[in-house]
Formats: C-alpha cells, structure tokens, sequence
C-alpha cells in the first residue's frame, strides 16, 4: 500500500500542463472510441474489458504476485491484437459512421423540384404503407440517404420504376415473386425489390418485451445500423407501422407520424436538425405508455 501512495505522489510530482493535454487527449480517443461502438454488443464487452483491466491492475499494484504479474505480462500483448480481431464488425461499422459525418451531401441543398419528388415519394410510402397496415400485408422499405446501398440491390429484382402507393402495394401482395424482401427507394425512385437486408445483431428487439417482431423488423434494424439508410417495416402480424433508423426503432405509428418522422430525418439542412425534430415527436408521443421506442434515439 505504502508502495501505491509512493508511486502516486512520485507522479504528482512531476504532473505538468502537458500530462493534463495528453491525458484528456486519450480520454478523447477512448470516448470516441465508446461513441462509435455505442448500442452494439462491443460496448458492453468493451465495458467488461476495461473493469477486468481495472481490477487486474490495482490486483499488482497492491499485492506482491510474481506468478500472476508474469502471466499478465506474457498475455498482454496478444490480447491487443485479438481485440481488433473479435471486434471487425463493430470497428467496420463505426468508420463506416465516421465517414458519413464528414460526406459532403450534408452541405448540400435540394432544389425546389427534388423538395416537391421527395414529398411525394413520401406521401406515396406513407399512404402505402397505410392501407398495407390495414390488410396486414407485411413490407420493408428502405429509403438510401447518403450512403450507398448497392450491396444490397444487387442481390434484389432491379426495377428503376416511380414510386406510387399502387405499385409498392403491389410488391409485397402475398404470395407474389417480390413480396419476400425489401424494396430500395433511391432518388425518388424504386430502385429494387426482393432485396436481401442484413440482420441485427445488436439484441434491440429480444430486449423487448414484444414478442410480436420479426424477421422482417430485425432486417429494418440491421439496414440501420450498417448505413444511414430509413427502414420502413409494417407487421405482417400487427399490422403496426414501425420505422428504423441509426440502430433504432420506433414503433406504433399512425401515417401522420410516420411521414412527420420521414420528414425529419430527410430533412434538406443537418442531420442534426432531423434527430432534434424527430426527438421532439417523439418526447410528445411518450407520455403514452403503450406507445415507446426501443431505446433513446442516437
């Protein structure tokens, strides 16, 4: 202990305005680290790691374990390199974040005729996926923002047709060759259908306590998290409306929620702006227990 207390005032000793830059310079790294990582499986493993850390230190500094320093020393360094390893996906999926942040489209405006496509791309969605909730035929739509989705089109039923509530009814009748899916909507037009999603691995919806999701809101998740694209999902079972977006989902929305929240997030100014906007819909509509989001918005 004596030992600690030394240790300790020998580094306060020598503690200068360079020693407070460089630690809040890594305690910046590491919380944009935790910030990129955040509402995964990774944050909570990495929390796990950092108080097993935690604990193996203070375990050497205050007892003599010669064995145990040993083997901590001899591990150490392999464990640095299988960290990256058992995190890829969290990594990949983070600097895919980072560089949306800096995509130049942010500072882009939409003219007044691409304004007046998109609303009616969004009242055609919006009134489809209406009359979809009142049949109980389910759907996914997934609207591409600034991130590209051609992974994923690709291994759909290319279309290139106008969005319209006919033709997206259409689509996902039961039973048809393209109601299995997603459909694309990129530019204000049908990109594609029967398009493959990937799914959440991220345990959002086995966290809730309805069980009434499925495979169809668990790909709505996964388009979310791995791009910045909209999802779009109406319940087969429920026939409730539902929109995914940044690893979120909203769920239990009437049409007029749903093309407010459209909206917000395809908003021509920040993105910023459109999470404040849905956020303030959002805090109106929670005072409603039976209608809540799985978890606060990013």
């Amino acid at each position: 202990m004596q030992g600690l207390w030394n240790n300790l005032l020998f580094i306060l000793e020598r503690f200068t305005w360079s020693s407070l830059l460089d630690i809040v310079l890594v305690t910046i790294v590491f919380a944009f680290i935790l910030y990129l990582l955040r509402d995964t499986e990774a944050q909570t493993l990495l929390r796990g790691i950092f108080l097993i850390v935690i604990l193996i230190t203070l375990l050497i500094s205050l007892l003599d374990l010669p064995g145990f320093t040993w083997l901590v020393d001899t591990i150490s360094p392999a464990l640095i390199f299988a960290i990256p390893v058992v995190l890829a996906p969290e990594i990949r999926r983070g600097l895919e974040r980072m560089g949306t942040m800096s995509s130049i489209g942010l500072f882009k405006r939409r003219s007044a005729k691409s304004n007046e496509q998109l609303e009616q791309t969004l009242q055609a969605i919006t009134a489809a996926a209406a009359q979809l909730a009142q049949r109980r035929h389910g759907a996914l739509i997934v609207l591409r923002r600034r991130q590209f989705l051609d992974t994923y089109y690709k291994n759909g039923v290319l279309m290139d047709a106008a969005v319209t509530p006919q033709l997206l009814m259409q689509i996902f009748y039961p039973n048809t060759p393209l109601h299995d899916g997603a459909v694309i909507i990129d530019e204000n037009r049908i990109k594609a259908a029967a398009c493959v999603m990937p799914l959440s691995s991220s345990g959002v919806l086995n966290a809730s306590v309805d069980r009434s999701t499925g495979l169809r809101h668990r790909a709505a998740l996964g388009i979310s998290e791995v791009s910045d694209a909209i999802a779009v999902v109406v319940s087969e079972e429920t026939g409730t409306i539902s929109i995914a977006y940044r690893g979120k989902l909203i769920r239990r929305l009437d049409s007029e929620r749903l093309l407010n929240n459209m909206r917000a997030f395809l908003a021509s100014d920040e993105v910023l702006k459109g999470q404040k906007t849905l956020f303030s819909l959002f805090k109106k509509r929670s005072a409603n227990p039976e209608e809540e989001s799985n978890g606060p918005l990013p």
